[in-house]
């Protein structure tokens, strides 16, 4: 690795990815349409991430746990996709971030998983009762190295990342009310979600659950899953009505100003509680995070537009950080070691140098001159090299990753099986200098590799695509 010189903020980790170990299912009701649901947890494939499926729906689509899917955030983090939907998905994502799980499908039959008691708690015993196991992938992270920060100039709410050595959230709520005034919440490190924040139930104020009420939205709403405060005088005709709804013979006020029939778990349940939704809501960036959160008054608006930022900056940063190379090093591997491995010849043998190879990733590259076969119809005049050419230099960069796992790879070949996901950013010309990184997507078995692979060129990604292919031994 002595030649690599780069700032890397998208890092793979030694941390092995993590699933299941098998399904699970809970049941209960759903907050808003008050029917019963049926959400299963089962095991996904590793790079796979969450995502949510409608079973009840047909051709059971799939919503992936993705910000750019969300469209409004009244009343929890809401998510649609070609016109399926999925309400209320914090507390499900909080409890898989919370545990440390990467990958998993979360089928539901219904638009919206069980409130359950209004916190992760009951999804995270599902999931621990799943167990939890290693996949043989990798796990990337994104490593916050600068101030980011989002602030919603309506509500005043803002929420920050700084740079930490792990994953750490602080939430400072205040309401204006008496009643529930401001709190702040903490959560130092992910292994405490279990025991600190799981538990911690949503809340609401008796002047929004009225309106609630009113509009029928909560249907599924009880005093076992919502904290009520109480934050106005109560007349005996609402009280009426909430112990209807509540299916209640009598209700009053604690002395702590929220509704009987239920105790708090914390002081500071509620900001315990909006940490929980910042953990769930910022899921959604797609990617596990190193840095420190701050978040002052979050909520689901300003928590989803700060995951919107987040991946998009992730998603910016994973294109265009390009590696830095010291060509004036001596290669790892020459052009006459490459022919030794590569059954390649000119003109069709498109790279040059080996510069980096490790049992999951290789470095190749190429100069691309004047003198090359194909920009003599290529085009005249105008040459550029063909984008087929790119894909086919990255695939022999490729094949070194996978030859190199055998003893004796002049006895083989690696044959195409697949390519997908082929996007071309930049004309290469004659006088640039490309440089290929082919990473395993996931493990090599039975001869079979499955890779992703860039192409760079001038400081700038020119070429990408996603690529499988077979090593066969000659006849």
């Amino acid at each position: 690795m002595k030649n690599l010189k780069k700032r890397l903020t998208v890092i793979t980790t030694t941390n092995k990815q993590r699933t299941i170990a098998k399904e699970v299912t809970l049941t209960g009701v759903g907050l808003h349409t008050g029917g019963n649901v049926t959400l299963k947890f089962t095991p996904a494939p590793e790079n796979h991430g969450y995502a949510f499926k409608r079973v009840d729906l047909e051709g059971e689509p799939i919503i992936e746990a993705d910000a750019n899917y969300v469209v409004n955030t009244q009343r929890g983090t809401n998510l649609e996709k070609r016109g399926v939907k999925i309400q209320t998905s914090e507390h499900v994502l909080a409890a898989l971030v919370g545990l440390e799980i990467d990958n998993v499908i979360i089928e539901l039959n219904s638009p919206e998983p069980p409130i359950m008691d209004g916190s992760s708690k009951f999804f995270v015993e599902a999931l621990e009762n799943a167990g939890i196991v290693e996949q043989e992938a990798e796990r990337e992270e994104y490593v916050v190295k600068d101030v980011i920060s989002y602030k919603d100039e309506a509500t005043g709410s803002e929420i920050t990342i700084i740079p930490s050595d792990t994953y750490q959230i602080t939430a400072m709520v205040d309401f204006g009310t008496k009643v529930l005034g401001t709190q702040n919440a903490n959560l130092q490190k992910l292994s405490d979600f279990k025991t600190e924040i799981a538990n911690a139930r949503t809340f609401s104020f008796l002047h929004e659950l009225e309106t609630l009420l009113e509009n029928g939205l909560i249907k599924g709403g009880d005093l076992n899953n919502a904290i009520v405060y109480v934050d106005k005088e109560i007349s005996p005709e609402t009280m009426s009505k909430l112990e209807k709804a509540f299916n209640k013979k009598k209700l009053s006020v604690k002395p702590n100003g929220i509704l009987d029939n239920l105790t708090l778990h914390q002081p500071n349940e509620a900001a315990r509680h909006k940490l929980l939704d910042v953990i769930g809501d910022l899921a959604l960036a797609g990617i596990r995070i190193r840095g420190k959160v701050i978040a002052n008054k979050p909520g689901h608006f300003v928590n989803t537009q700060f995951a919107k930022k987040l991946s998009k900056i992730i998603k910016m940063e994973k294109r265009n950080n390009i590696p830095k190379y010291d060509l004036s090093q001596p290669p790892l591997m020459d052009i006459h070691q490459i022919m030794a491995m590569l059954p390649h010849r000119p003109p069709f043998l498109l790279i040059d140098r080996i510069l980096e190879l490790s049992e999951t990733h290789v470095v190749g590259m190429k100069n691309v001159t004047m003198n090359e076969p194909f920009f003599v119809g290529h085009f005249p005049g105008a040459p550029v090299m063909p984008g087929v050419l790119q894909v086919e230099a990255m695939a022999q960069t490729g094949g070194i990753l996978v030859l190199s796992t055998v003893p004796d790879p002049e006895n083989y070949l690696t044959l195409f099986m697949k390519i997908d996901n082929v996007k071309f950013k930049q004309k290469v010309l004659p006088g640039d200098t490309l440089i290929f990184h082919c990473s395993l997507i996931t493990p090599i078995r039975r001869g079979i590799c499955h890779m992703q692979a860039y192409a760079y060129a001038n400081d700038k990604l020119v070429c990408e695509a996603e690529m499988m292919a077979q090593i066969i031994k000659k006849n």
